[in-house]
């Protein structure tokens, strides 16, 4: 088993959801990135998923796309992305770390190339926004064979069709975008997600993570009761926005945010 399905498999036993924070490499400056995964883990978090910096990161609000500059105003790539997970497994081996970001810093490098320098490194799936299922053939049967899961979107406009192409191409979890829109957008409707996820496990038993709206520990917990996963971004990568002239407060800071949506999700 995949460290990300030992890491479902752990949770269904024990009756617990999954807590899934992103942040993005390299934001505010590299030298942040791993003692703040480390915290987050430290406060609950199951699996991390670390983004990748992107000049245009379309299905980003403000918020990200801001920390998506800061992180590359230092310079941060893919490569430098790749050694900080390295880093990070240099003390935690259990973690699963999921790569989101877009295909063009993939596809710079070479998507062999990749595939084999992020299992080198320890990652264990990508989630690229801008790879729909129709052409993902060919990287998704790459990336298996690194021992990558393939991680894709699905929406609340996501028809039948797709959501079982979906199923049936990806793997580790799937991640469900509550609402329309960008990362950071506002309502959240549970009971809409609720339906949404009844259609979509009719064609997968693999885990679903609901993202995008999740905001404090109410909705965390409120999304806790009818998904496997509970993916937050937005909230977390604002308090690091606020901390950039004291960057050695952000993992202490972040982690607070997780700590606090993990004894929620437990109550």
């Amino acid at each position: 088993m995949s460290r990300i399905e030992n890491c479902f498999a752990r949770l269904e036993q024990s009756g617990r959801k999954a807590l899934i924070p992103y942040v993005t490499g390299g934001d505010p400056e590299p030298a942040v990135t791993v003692p703040l995964m480390h915290a987050l883990v430290a406060a609950g978090a199951d699996i991390i998923e670390l983004g990748v910096p992107f000049s245009d990161p379309m299905a980003d609000g403000p918020v990200i796309q801001l920390a998506c500059e800061r992180a590359l105003a230092h310079g941060t790539r893919l490569l430098d992305i790749l050694d900080m997970v390295r880093q990070f497994r240099e003390q935690d081996s259990e973690t699963p770390v999921v790569l989101m970001g877009y295909l063009n810093p993939v596809e710079a490098i070479g998507y062999a190339n990749f595939a084999s320098r992020a299992r080198e490194a320890g990652v264990d799936g990508v989630l690229t926004v801008d790879l729909p299922p129709e052409e993902a053939d060919e990287v998704v049967e790459l990336f298996r064979k690194e021992g990558l899961d393939t991680i894709f979107l699905l929406a609340p406009t996501t028809g039948e069709s797709r959501i079982r192409s979906v199923c049936e191409k990806g793997s580790g979890y799937v991640y469900y975008v509550s609402l329309k829109g960008v990362t950071g957008s506002a309502t959240l409707d549970v009971k809409s997600v609720e339906e949404k996820l009844a259609q979509v496990r009719k064609y997968t038993d693999l885990p679903v993570g609901v993202g995008f709206g999740i905001r404090d520990e109410a909705s965390a917990r409120a999304v806790s009761e009818v998904a496997d996963g509970v993916i937050v971004g937005s909230v977390l990568v604002n308090r690091i926005a606020e901390l950039t002239r004291t960057p050695d407060a952000i993992p202490e800071q972040v982690s607070e945010i997780i700590a606090g949506m993990r004894a929620a999700m437990d109550a």
